[in-house]
């Protein structure tokens, strides 16, 4: 069945069985590799995008869950530069293997949203879902703060 779907701000039509995650609609049939399988079940982290602005696990988002809606992966989160969590994360050098780590920016865009200047327990919170078999937490957490006071000086300016 043909669902249509805006992907990274691009409308998108695809041609697959409803219940084929949304995952590997996006890396297999979209070629947009940058969200990542990780456990399958929604315990990791790893495959995390936005649909229609919220957190969600492509995962275990059958396509047909996510037809008519907006989704946006690690490769649309920034057009024309970097977005201020994707370079705190370089700035504080977060990533180890790099395997969580779309799946960890995502989640921390989504808390952003919500809360422009989050606490360290808001910041818990939002990313618990979120693994890192490296253990990063704590340098996570200091580029989400570092991302946005980044956001508040911009929007100072």
């Amino acid at each position: 069945m043909a669902y249509k779907l805006t992907v990274n701000g691009k409308a998108v039509t695809v041609d697959v069985p409803a219940d084929m995650p949304l995952l590997w609609v996006l890396r297999e049939v979209l070629n947009l590799p940058g969200t990542k399988f990780g456990c399958g079940m929604t315990q990791c982290g790893a495959c995390r995008v936005h649909v229609n602005g919220e957190i969600a696990p492509a995962c275990s988002t059958p396509i047909a869950e996510a037809a008519g809606k907006k989704v946006t992966t690690i490769e649309g989160l920034a057009t024309n530069e970097l977005h201020p969590l994707q370079k705190a994360w370089m700035e504080v050098d977060v990533a180890q293997c790099g395997y969580c780590q779309a799946g960890q920016i995502m989640a921390a865009a989504a808390l952003l949203k919500k809360h422009p200047k989050p606490t360290d327990a808001q910041i818990d919170v939002a990313m618990e879902r979120n693994i890192c078999r490296c253990g990063t937490y704590l340098r996570i957490r200091e580029a989400i703060h570092k991302a946005a006071a980044a956001n508040s000086s911009k929007q100072a300016e």
